[in-house]
């Protein structure tokens, strides 16, 4: 059967889904190495969260900086150093000996990562003007990065066991000098604006800098306890960092996010419900991994497939079933089947036991965990309809930035909450795997009680779309890892 597209836009669609593939294909396959890393580099668990923290503070906090500098430089410079930055920073992570070089290579992957990701949504709507060809190209986008998310795991997982750890970072050598190369090729060269249009860089190093603080302040915790002056100095450090890139927002000639975005109750809400449930959500995926390999001796490639029916569930709804729903019973409907649906998959793990079967105890939740493929179109959709047709790209910038926060909060909420429910079973005599699993448990309540607020909120406060949806498709979120 023949293509839809001409030979020239095939190539820049396969480039632009090669870059995806890889960022994607990398946030799914460094979860199940999770426990090989810490045995190897002997990190302690605040260590092992900064493995996936150091990349989703990076990815987060710089893409919109990535997608207003994509705009000033030239998407395709932008996409192609990205592109060159991340493949940088996978060799040096895979040749990583300790934690500091790892933490910090996984730093500057998460920044190649943003560069790319942010116009590369940019770059295929100037390929594809044209509404039919346009939708076509977008499904193909998305369903390479749900295809990234379901097989990186189990890529992962072999790896891992048959190679080494250092091998899920080397893998992306070939694509990505690969994608890089063609891309210089295939993709129309644009000139951007010029910088002396402006980028907003101290707005971008304001907010970066507080996520990094505040995530670093919740994950010392176990270290230095809640109300020591310690965790409140760098609590009132966040605050302030994060304050003053709201000021900078209000003030500056270039803003990286215009505050009049959340005049929209649906922009704001979706938001704040998005980051919600990918706390949840990514949460779930890190404990999991740890539940199966430090508690059910589970080695890296059981675990990669384990996670596989997720993945997959996760891919079909979102690719087959939920834009089919929606047109049916409207959006805000379908995110309330979703969050439903998550909060039954999470809740049951509040109850796993330590000596848990696969079949019993945990495939229901990794079916339901398919929840999230309606959840993640519809509200995307949703947060996406109250922007304007200047706006989208704006909007697209801040969904994006709000999965990855969501991403990097929920790692060390739950991380950090299960880590010190764990220490203090142990000490009250209870054995390793009884500890572990009671720290998980607890952990997996705040993740439900999360996805309740979510559900919650989006029945008092979501409305249907609002007008400015007619006016331009909605740009859809990046495909988490999960």
């Amino acid at each position: 059967m023949s293509s839809p597209f001409p030979r020239s836009r095939r190539l820049a669609l396969a480039v632009l889904c090669a870059g995806m593939l890889m960022i994607i294909l990398d946030g799914s396959i460094v979860t199940v190495a999770l426990p090989a890393i810490q045995d190897d580099l002997g990190l302690s668990p605040s260590g092992l969260t900064w493995i996936i923290n150091a990349y989703l503070i990076a990815f987060g906090g710089l893409l919109l900086l990535a997608g207003r500098l994509g705009d000033l430089v030239g998407r395709r410079r932008m996409f192609v150093a990205g592109l060159v930055v991340f493949t940088a920073a996978s060799l040096l992570c895979g040749l990583a000996t300790n934690q500091p070089m790892l933490i910090a290579m996984r730093f500057l992957q998460g920044a190649g990562g943003a560069m790319a990701s942010a116009v590369s949504l940019g770059m295929l709507v100037t390929h594809f003007p044209e509404p039919g060809e346009r939708a076509k190209a977008i499904g193909a986008f998305s369903f390479v990065g749900a295809a990234g998310a379901s097989i990186g795991q189990v890529i992962g997982g072999i790896l891992t066991q048959a190679v080494s750890w250092h091998w899920i970072f080397f893998v992306n050598l070939p694509v990505g000098a690969a994608a890089a190369l063609l891309a210089v090729r295939v993709l129309e060269p644009d000139e951007g604006l010029g910088l002396r249009a402006g980028a907003d860089a101290l707005g971008a190093l304001l907010v970066t800098g507080g996520l990094m603080v505040g995530v670093y302040t919740i994950v010392e915790t176990n270290r230095f306890g809640w109300a020591s002056a310690h965790t409140l100095g760098l609590a009132s450090l966040t605050v302030v960092l994060l304050a003053g890139f709201v000021v900078r927002q209000a003030t500056a000639a270039a803003p990286l996010l215009p505050l009049r975005m959340f005049r929209s109750r649906n922009v704001s809400v979706a938001n704040l419900v998005q980051v919600l449930m990918v706390s949840a959500l990514f949460g779930f995926q890190i404990l999991i991994t740890l539940y199966l390999q430090n508690v059910r001796g589970y080695g890296p490639a059981e675990t990669g497939l384990a996670l596989l029916p997720a993945a997959v569930m996760i891919a079909i709804v979102s690719l087959g079933l939920s834009a089919r729903l929606a047109g049916r019973f409207g959006e805000r409907d379908v995110l309330l089947a979703g969050l439903a649906l998550l909060v039954v998959a999470i809740g049951l793990l509040t109850r796993l036991p330590a000596d848990a079967g696969y079949v019993v105890d945990l495939l229901p939740t990794m079916l339901l965990a398919g929840g999230f493929g309606l959840a993640i179109s519809a509200i995307t959709t949703l947060g996406m309809s109250g922007a304007g047709p200047g706006d989208a790209g704006v909007v697209s910038g801040l969904f994006n930035t709000a999965q990855q926060v969501g991403g990097a909060l929920g790692v060390a909420v739950l991380s950090t909450f299960a880590a010190a429910r764990a220490e203090r079973l142990l000490a009250g005599g209870h054995d390793r795997a009884g500890a572990l699993t009671g720290g998980f448990h607890l952990a997996f309540g705040i993740g439900t009680g999360l996805l309740i607020t979510a559900f919650v909120l989006t029945a008092a406060l979501l409305r249907r779309p609002e007008t400015p949806a007619a006016e331009e498709a909605p740009v859809p979120a990046a495909s988490p890892a999960a």
